[in-house]
C-alpha cells in the first residue's frame, strides 16, 4: 500500500532556508534562525523516511513539536494534528486510523514511535494534513486538507495582512488549531519570526515577552478580549504592536467597535476575521479602516476566494457558499477515506449571511442552529443575542423537547427565563436555564455546546437528589452547594466568601454580573464606590492588598489563618487598616464643617481632599481606552454634579443666599467678584472645572498616548502647569477661585510614584511649593501633613470600631459639604456641637437618599432592557 514519494511537500516548509540567517524561532530559551530550523526539519525528516506515512503528532507551542510538524509537510506524509494535552482524544484516533508513526510528548522530548514499517495505508498524493472539526473529542471525523490548501491559505493570509519578514507573531493559540496554525503557516511562508510561547494574555509574563521580543501582533478569540478586559490592555504601552487579528467566533460589535478605535488611537490594527477548518483557516476578513463603521460584518473574501448566497427555503437569509484553493478535499470518518481526492468543490458554511449596502458580508445565524420545540422553530443563535443584549452572556443548545441555556455568573435565572420563554414564545415548562460560573470552553475557547446540553441532565439529577428543593430556575452553584456534597467548612467558607465578594462588588457598583477576570476599576468603580466597597471588603477578606481595586475579583482571597497559630475564641482585633485617602475625607469634613461652624478652628483640610482629588482621579478614572473610559469618567463627574446642582436648587428656593449661576455650577464665572454667601460652593465648582479639563485633554488620542506612555511625568508637567497659577506668574480666567490645579496634580503625580526615588521627589515638592500658598503656617502644615500621608503611607491603622463611621462620613463628605451651609446656622446659636452632629446627620441623610435615587433608577433600567 505504500506510494513512493513523488511530489514535493508544502513550499513553506521544504523552503525554510530560503531565508537564511533570519530569525524564524524565538522562545524563553533559544533562538533559531531560518537556517538552524530548516536543518533541524530536514534531520526529523529523515527519521520519518522517504516512503510517504501516516503521522499522528500530539503537539504543543514548542520547538519539538513545530519541527516534527514541518517535517511531515516538507515530507509529504499526511498529518493528523491533535493537541497535546488531550491523550485520550490521541489514543481514539490512533484506534480510529491506525497511523503508521505516532509522535508524542515523553519526559520532556518528544517520541517518534514507529509503529508500522513503510504504510499500512493507500494515501492519496493531495493528502497534506488531518485536523479535527470537535475540539478535543477525538472523534473520527476529520477535515482533508491538501498541500494546496495549505500553501494557498498562508500565502492569502499574509498577503491582506501584510506581513513581511520583520513580523514578529506570538502564538496565543494552540498549534493544533487551526487558527493557531494558521499564523505559524502564514508567517513561515513570508520569512516572519514565530514567538512560541504557552503563555495567557493574563501573565504578566506574556506582556513582557511581548515587549521583550518586539512584537507585531498576536491572535484573538472572542474569549481572549475578555480576559484583556482584566489585564488592563487598554493601558499598556505597546509600542511595536502593528495588528491583533480576531476569529474562532462572533465577537459583539460593540467590542469590535471599541477595539478598532482603540487600535486606532494607539496606532496598531484590528483585523476581524472569519473561517472554518473546512477552508483550512480563513474564508474572510473586515478591513481594519472598515471595522469601527460594519463591526457587525465579517467583511470581503480573502484574496483568492469568493461568496455566493443561496436562499433558504423558510428564511430571509441565504446560506453563505465559499469557494477558493483552500477548500478542503472533503472528509475522512475511516481510514479508507484517506485514499480519496477530492469530493467537493466548494463549502456550503451552513452560516446564513447576507451583503450590506458597503458590499461587505454579514453573518446572521447558523442555519443548524435551529431546533424545532412543541412546534417552533426557535433560532439558538438569536436566544444567545437576547441575552447578550441583556448583559449576560450565554450559551444555548436545544433537543426535540426542550431548550437548554447556559448563563455566565451569578444572574437572577427565574427572570431570565420568564423573559427568554416571553421572547422566544415557549412555555416555561420547555426552558431549562442554568447559571454556570464561565460558560464551558473547549481548548480553543470556542464554546463547548455538548457541555451546555450535558448541564440539563446535571440538573435532572440534582433535582432529584434534593425533592425538597424547586428545580426551576436554580443555579449550578446552588445545586452543588457545599454543604450537600460534603465538602469540609473550610472549602464551604471559601465558596461563600467568593459568592460574598462578588455580591460586594454588585451591590456597591450596581451591577447584574461580576466575572473573576474582572476589577474594581474595569466594572467602573470610583473614588465614592470605593470607600464602601474597601471597608466591606476588609470586613469579609480580613485583610486588603493595597492595590485591591486592580486585582481581579477571583483572586480577591481570605488571608489564610497560620495553622501554628490557634485560634483563639472571643478575640478579635481591635485595629484594622483603612486607605489614607478615606481616612482624610472623613477627618478633613469633620474639620471643614467644625471650622465653618466655630467650634474649633482648623483649615487646610479643603486643599488637601483636592489633592486626594486627583490621587483617587489617577487610580480609578485612567482604565481602559476611548468612548467607555471617557462615559465612566462623566457618570463619575455626574455622581458629583446631579446631587449639587439638585441641593443648591432647593438651597435656592427656600433661602436668598444664591443665584442661578449657583445651580448650575458656574457661580465662579458669572458670579460676583466679591466673596460672598454665593462662593460657598466653591469646591464643589472647582473639583468639576478640573476633572472635566482632565477628561477632555485625555479625550485628545496623542495627549492619552503622551499619559499611558509617561504615566509619572505627565501629571509632573500638569503639576508644573499649575504652579503657573499657583505663583500668580499666570491669572487664571475664573475670578476668585483659588489656584487648584496644581494640588490636584500634585495628587495624580503621588498615586504614579511607584520607586523610593519618585516618592521622595514629590515629598520635596510638596515641602517647596506649599509654604507661601497662605500667610497661615498651620494651614499649610496641615496641607503637606495630608499630602505626605498619602505619599508614604497608603493605609493607616484604626480602631477597628471606627472603620465603619469612618466610611460612612467619607463616603458623605461631598453631601455633608453641601448641606452643611442651610442646616447649621438655625442650630449654632443654640449649640455648636450640636451644630456640628447635626450637619453630619444631615449629610448622611441627603447621601442615603441619593444612594437610594440611583438604586431605584438602576432598577428600572434594567427592568426596561428585560422588557425589551
Amino acid at each position: 500500500m505504500t506510494t513512493q514519494l513523488e511530489l514535493a511537500g508544502v513550499p513553506f516548509a521544504w523552503g525554510l532556508a530560503d531565508y537564511g540567517d533570519t530569525p524564524a524561532i524565538i522562545t524563553d530559551r533559544v533562538t533559531l534562525t531560518y537556517n538552524e530550523l530548516a536543518e533541524r526539519v530536514e534531520a526529523f525528516a529523515r527519521r520519518l523516511g522517504t516512503e510517504r506515512r501516516l503521522v499522528a503528532l500530539a503537539a504543543s507551542n514548542n520547538i519539538e513539536s513545530l519541527v516534527a510538524y514541518l517535517a511531515a509537510l516538507a515530507g509529504g506524509h499526511p498529518l493528523i494534528l491533535l493537541p497535546e494535552d488531550k491523550p485520550t482524544a490521541l489514543d481514539s484516533l490512533v484506534a480510529a486510523y491506525d497511523p503508521d508513526v505516532v509522535i508524542r510528548p515523553a519526559n520532556g522530548e518528544i517520541a517518534l514511535v514507529e509503529r508500522h514499517q513503510g504504510s499500512r495505508h493507500e494515501l492519496h498524493p493531495d493528502l497534506a494534513l488531518l485536523l479535527s472539526t470537535s475540539g478535543s473529542t477525538g472523534s473520527p471525523k476529520l477535515v482533508r486538507l491538501s498541500q494546496r490548501n495549505l500553501q494557498a491559505n498562508a500565502e492569502s493570509i499574509a498577503s491582506y495582512l501584510g506581513i513581511t519578514a520583520g513580523d514578529r507573531a506570538a502564538t496565543t493559540l494552540p498549534m493544533s488549531y487551526c487558527y493557531g496554525l494558521s499564523v505559524i503557516n502564514s508567517h513561515l511562508s513570508r520569512g516572519a519570526t514565530l514567538v512560541l510561547t504557552g503563555l495567557s494574555v493574563v501573565d504578566p509574563c506574556f506582556w513582557e515577552l511581548i515587549r521583550q521580543q518586539h512584537c507585531t501582533s498576536f491572535a484573538a478569540v472572542p474569549y481572549t478580549f475578555e480576559l484583556l478586559e482584566g489585564v488592563g490592555f487598554g493601558d499598556m504601552d505597546l509600542p511595536e504592536l502593528r495588528y491583533i487579528t480576531q476569529a474562532g467566533g462572533r465577537l459583539a460589535p460593540d467590542q469590535v467597535r471599541r477595539y478598532a478605535q482603540l487600535g486606532s488611537a494607539q496606532g496598531w490594527d484590528l483585523f476581524v476575521m472569519y473561517g472554518q477548518t473546512e477552508a483550512t483557516a480563513r474564508m474572510a476578513y473586515l478591513p481594519p479602516h472598515l471595522a469601527a463603521d460594519h463591526p457587525e460584518a465579517i467583511g470581503l473574501p480573502v484574496p483568492g476566494g469568493s461568496f455566493r448566497i443561496d436562499p433558504v427555503e423558510g428564511l430571509h437569509d441565504g446560506e453563505l457558499v465559499y469557494t477558493g484553493p483552500n477548500v478542503m478535499l472533503g472528509y475522512a470518518e475511516t481510514p479508507e477515506d484517506l485514499s480519496r481526492g477530492r469530493t467537493i468543490t466548494e463549502l456550503r458554511t451552513g452560516d446564513l449571511a447576507r451583503k450590506n449596502a458597503a458590499g461587505l458580508y454579514q453573518v446572521v445565524g447558523r442555519r443548524s442552529r435551529f431546533v424545532k420545540i412543541v412546534g417552533l422553530r426557535v433560532d439558538l443563535g438569536q436566544v444567545e443575542r437576547m441575552l447578550a443584549d441583556l448583559g449576560v452572556a450565554a450559551a444555548s443548545t436545544g433537543t426535540d423537547d426542550r431548550l437548554v441555556v447556559a448563563v455566565e455568573g451569578e444572574q437572577d435565572t427565574q427572570l431570565l427565563s420568564k423573559v427568554l420563554a416571553q421572547g422566544v414564545g415557549l412555555p416555561r415548562s420547555a426552558l431549562t436555564l442554568v447559571a454556570v460560573k464561565e460558560l464551558p470552553r473547549l481548548g480553543s475557547g470556542k464554546l463547548d455546546y455538548p457541555a451546555v446540553t450535558a448541564l440539563s441532565a446535571e440538573m435532572t439529577k440534582a433535582a432529584k437528589a434534593l425533592p425538597d428543593v424547586a428545580a426551576a430556575g436554580r443555579t449550578v452553584a446552588e445545586t452543588n452547594d457545599p454543604a450537600s456534597t460534603g465538602l469540609s467548612n473550610e472549602a464551604r467558607s471559601s465558596t461563600a466568601n467568593t459568592l460574598t465578594v462578588k455580591q460586594i462588588f454588585m451591590d456597591v457598583l450596581e451591577v447584574s454580573e461580576v466575572k473573576d477576570t474582572e476589577t474594581f476599576v474595569s466594572l467602573g468603580g470610583d473614588s465614592l464606590s470605593f470607600v464602601a466597597a474597601s471597608v466591606r471588603l476588609e470586613q469579609v477578606l480580613g485583610h486588603l492588598p493595597p492595590d485591591w481595586h486592580l486585582t481581579p475579583i477571583g483572586r480577591l482571597q481570605p488571608a489564610p489563618k497560620p495553622e501554628s497559630q490557634p485560634r483563639r475564641s472571643g478575640i478579635k482585633r481591635t485595629v484594622a487598616p483603612i486607605d489614607t485617602s478615606i481616612a482624610l475625607r472623613a477627618v478633613g469634613i469633620i474639620f471643614i464643617v467644625s471650622t465653618h461652624i466655630g467650634l474649633f478652628e482648623w483649615q487646610g483640610m479643603a486643599h488637601v481632599l483636592i489633592a486626594a482629588a486627583g490621587y483617587n482621579f489617577a487610580r480609578f478614572q485612567l482604565s481602559g481606552q476611548g468612548m467607555p473610559r471617557l462615559r465612566r469618567q462623566l457618570v463619575s463627574i455626574g455622581r458629583i454634579v446631579v446631587p449639587a446642582m439638585a441641593f443648591i436648587a432647593f438651597a435656592f428656593l427656600v433661602t436668598d443666599r444664591y443665584s442661578l449661576a449657583n445651580i448650575v455650577l458656574l457661580n465662579a464665572i458669572l458670579g460676583p467678584v466679591e466673596v460672598t454667601t454665593q462662593w460657598h460652593f466653591w469646591f464643589i465648582e472647582d473639583i468639576v472645572y478640573i476633572l472635566l479639563a482632565m477628561s477632555a485633554l485625555l479625550a485628545v488620542p496623542w495627549i492619552n498616548r503622551t499619559e499611558r506612555r509617561y504615566p509619572f511625568l505627565y501629571p509632573l508637567i500638569l503639576f508644573g502647569a499649575g504652579l503657573l497659577t499657583r505663583y500668580e506668574i499666570v491669572e487664571p480666567d475664573v475670578p476668585h477661585t483659588i489656584p487648584a490645579l496644581w494640588l490636584f496634580a500634585l495628587g495624580w503625580v503621588v498615586a504614579r510614584s511607584r520607586t523610593l526615588l519618585q516618592r521622595c521627589l514629590v515629598a520635596a515638592l510638596t515641602v517647596i511649593t506649599v509654604p507661601g500658598f497662605f500667610e497661615d503656617n498651620p494651614r499649610e502644615a496641615t496641607m503637606m501633613a495630608g499630602i505626605l500621608l498619602l505619599t508614604w503611607l497608603p493605609t493607616l491603622p484604626v480602631p477597628r470600631v471606627l472603620t465603619r463611621p469612618a466610611a460612612i462620613l467619607a463616603s458623605a463628605s461631598m453631601h455633608i459639604y453641601l448641606v452643611h451651609w442651610l442646616v447649621y446656622p438655625p442650630l449654632a446659636d443654640i449649640n455648636r456641637p450640636l451644630a456640628v452632629a447635626g450637619s453630619l446627620a444631615a449629610g448622611i441623610a441627603y447621601w442615603i437618599f441619593c444612594n437610594r435615587c440611583t438604586s431605584t433608577f438602576q432598577w428600572f433600567r434594567n427592568r426596561s432592557k428585560q422588557q425589551l
